[in-house]
């Protein structure tokens, strides 16, 4: 493992972030042009774009037919499933849904002076949910479907790369089924995203389209917005952790691990001010690998995006972690957790204490794990009901109301020289 080593005494936290998130342009150039080639293309020729790339990539043997998944195919997996895991997903189902009741906005209006203005709030009518194909993430699938539904979203439709044989993972099933998914689409990367955002002739354009994937998703996201909606450009996971030096190693080893094994583009970084606690988190990193699954996975993560950041003080990593805009910040400190927690200002998600690892909000907490990543966090939020609403103003002025604002709008409207929406107004004896 040749993890990297930066230290703010030889460069400033804002030097650090642009070390630890280089620019998407400078990183993706080559992918952004061959997205860019498949959105066109699918855009122009639907299935036959689509059943094009899924047989060269996915699903050799895919047909028109099958781009959809069948109901009786939903209830072979619910039937063939583990009860532990249909269990755990139904749990996890509910929490969400009780988190995100809480955060549902309102239509409301409110009248003075003859004036009535308020918004009118109500739910999109078609998203479309992306759910990343290799490893099964039944989880991506609950984290968005349940706020959608929330929401109250008439049709909620689900996109997902098959295996080569054509199936998906029976718990992606089953996690549409507790969802309250309408219908699965066995298609995945850009030419999902593509299909979803312009329609074919088997799968209905969406009016939003969300949920993390590889950098082609992300990619492809950006490359549709404007025709649809999206909530974010959620790519490789990435945590930083900032803990003092009385934390235990093993825990910040565990939880960096968790978010490498997810693979080389992902990032896992500690910002402390023990030089000790690093040495150690090093060393257990070291211990962690040799019995990890991914380990593979989790080396090229490590190696190629990791860091250990060594800072004066908590402050610093405070900064550091502002400057890089992580999508999970784990705040690891003996005390003043609270004065700590005030000067985070850019971070996804935020898990507080060392009984709180990221992973609980990756599948049981009831936040969304669907997250601003890449840096995006300095302007965007986690998945919500918001994402799955849209809102519109309402208006409505009485003769005296026009009468009071008739004479400030003409004079707005001519200073920028807009005569006719002047008009408008003194036409109405103004």
């Amino acid at each position: 493992m040749t993890i990297r080593k930066l230290s703010t005494q030889a460069l400033t936290p804002a030097e650090i972030g642009r070390v630890l998130r280089p620019a998407l342009d400078e990183r993706y150039a080559e992918p952004m042009r061959q997205v860019q080639e498949i959105v066109d293309r699918v855009r122009a020729e639907g299935d036959q774009a689509v059943l094009e790339y899924a047989r060269r990539f996915d699903t050799p043997g895919l047909t028109a037919a099958d781009l959809e998944v069948r109901p009786e195919e939903i209830d072979a997996a619910c039937a063939s499933a583990p009860a532990e895991h249909i269990a755990a997903i139904r749990r996890a189902c509910d929490h969400v849904r009780r988190f995100h009741a809480h955060r549902v906005p309102q239509s409301w209006q409110h009248t003075f002076d003859g004036a009535t203005l308020g918004q009118r709030v109500l739910p999109l009518d078609r998203v479309g949910i992306y759910v990343p194909g290799g490893t099964p993430l039944p989880s991506s699938l609950y984290m968005a479907a349940v706020p959608a539904r929330v929401a109250g979203v008439r049709e909620v439709v689900v996109a997902c790369p098959a295996r080569r044989d054509g199936t998906l993972h029976p718990l992606v099933l089953v996690a549409a089924r507790l969802a309250g998914v309408d219908r699965v689409f066995r298609v995945g990367s850009a030419w999902a995203v593509a299909a979803l955002a312009f329609g074919t002739e088997s799968i209905p354009r969406v009016d939003k389209i969300v949920g993390p994937g590889s950098i082609y998703v992300m990619l492809a996201k950006r490359a549709v917005f404007g025709h649809v909606g999206i909530e974010s450009l959620p790519g490789p996971s990435d945590v930083l952790i900032i803990a003092d030096a009385e934390q235990e190693p093993a825990y910040v080893a565990a939880d960096m691990l968790s978010q490498a094994e997810h693979g080389s583009e992902s990032s896992a970084v500690l910002a402390t001010p023990s030089a000790a606690l690093a040495d150690a988190v090093e060393r257990e990193l070291e211990r962690q690998l040799a019995g990890l699954p991914r380990r593979d996975e989790a080396l090229s993560s490590l190696d190629g995006r990791g860091a250990l950041v060594l800072c004066r003080d908590l402050d610093e990593a405070a900064d550091v972690a502002n400057a890089v805009a992580p999508e999970h910040l784990e705040v690891l400190v003996s005390s003043g957790e609270d004065a700590l927690l005030e000067r985070i200002r850019n971070a996804g998600a935020i898990f507080v204490g060392p009984h709180t690892p990221e992973p609980l909000g990756d599948y049981i907490a009831g936040p969304s794990h669907i997250l601003p990543t890449e840096g995006t966090s300095r302007f965007s939020s986690p998945l919500g009901v918001e994402d799955f609403m849209k809102r519109s103003s309402i208006l409505r002025y009485s003769a005296a109301a026009l009468s009071r604002d008739a004479g400030a709008t003409i004079a707005l409207a001519e200073a920028e020289g807009l005569h006719a929406h002047a008009n408008s107004v003194r036409v109405r004896g103004y």
